[in-house]
């Protein structure tokens, strides 16, 4: 399987923590982790590398120039790395057909096959939008009065021959130039104003479960959705927000489960045995 993530120094414990998530549950697959960055040191490379082939998998080094996006607006919590998934297309091997782009501030709790091979040949991408009330507030924010969704960039399945024939670099520029004061999550605000149209919906419970909105979605549910439906059914947590499990003042739902993942990543040990079972 292809992964892709795109960060800066800041985001290598996360990405640790996520891909050690990724590997401990999904045991048989071989994954090539695609890295892409501007400023990451070579110690740093080196140790990530020796980090991803100690668990059995490949790391592979993708340097972009620091021009890509140098004067692109950079919001709160966000880098600049953020805008590379726009363009990876340009950028990664041509072999490659499709690619799972990952957030660093994710854990995948359950296997992703069933995500990974999901049709998407006539859409750009796939992706989950978080169902809460902010659709309309986006149509007007990026006067995209069609759109039909506000899609999170955060677990992007892509389908880079697609993307190769249709994502025009220079409109991705032209937009950002003439919306820079708009965008408040600036990949994200692109990818749906440009592209909203081209997106295979995913399931939001199951590939990209906002943590935040646990017990809104558990309400919504009538209960259904609790600790144990999560924990079994979802694959990917998604620690969206400002805040962070790593960060010293952070309480959430999740965070325990985060901390433990962290402890056994760091330790770079995999065990046989599952963390959770859902069987007993």
């Amino acid at each position: 399987m292809n992964i892709l993530v795109t960060l800066n120094s800041n985001y290598i414990l996360p990405l640790k923590v996520m891909l050690w998530s990724l590997f401990f549950n999904n045991p048989n697959r071989y994954f090539h982790i695609y890295l892409m960055h501007s400023s990451i040191s070579g110690e740093e490379l080196d140790e990530l590398q020796r980090y991803v082939a100690e668990n059995g998998h490949e790391l592979v080094e993708i340097k972009i120039h620091e021009s890509y996006f140098e004067d692109a607006p950079l919001i709160m919590h966000y880098t600049k790395e953020m805008y590379y998934r726009l363009l990876a297309y340009k950028f990664l091997p041509a072999n490659l057909d499709r690619i799972l782009y990952l957030d660093p501030d994710i854990l995948v709790i359950n296997p992703i096959d069933e995500l990974y091979n999901t049709d998407i040949d006539n859409y750009l991408y796939a992706a989950a939008y978080h169902d809460i009330p902010v659709k309309e507030i986006n149509k007007i924010r990026l006067r995209a009065y069609d759109m039909e969704a506000y899609f999170n960039s955060g677990v992007l399945l892509m389908n880079l021959p697609l993307q190769r024939e249709r994502i025009n670099e220079e409109e991705i520029y032209a937009f950002v130039e003439k919306n820079r004061n708009r965008l408040i999550m600036p990949d994200q605000d692109i990818l749906n104003a440009l592209y909203c149209k081209e997106i295979k919906k995913l399931s939001e419970i199951k590939y990209n479960y906002d943590v935040r909105y646990y017990y809104y979605n558990k309400i919504l549910s009538n209960g259904e959705i609790n600790m144990e439906y999560i924990m079994c059914n979802t694959s990917i947590l998604h620690f969206c927000g400002k805040r962070k499990p790593w960060q010293r003042n952070y309480s959430g739902k999740f965070h325990a489960l985060y901390k433990h993942y962290e402890m056994l990543a760091l330790q770079r040990r995999l065990k046989s045995q599952d963390i959770f079972s859902c069987s007993g």
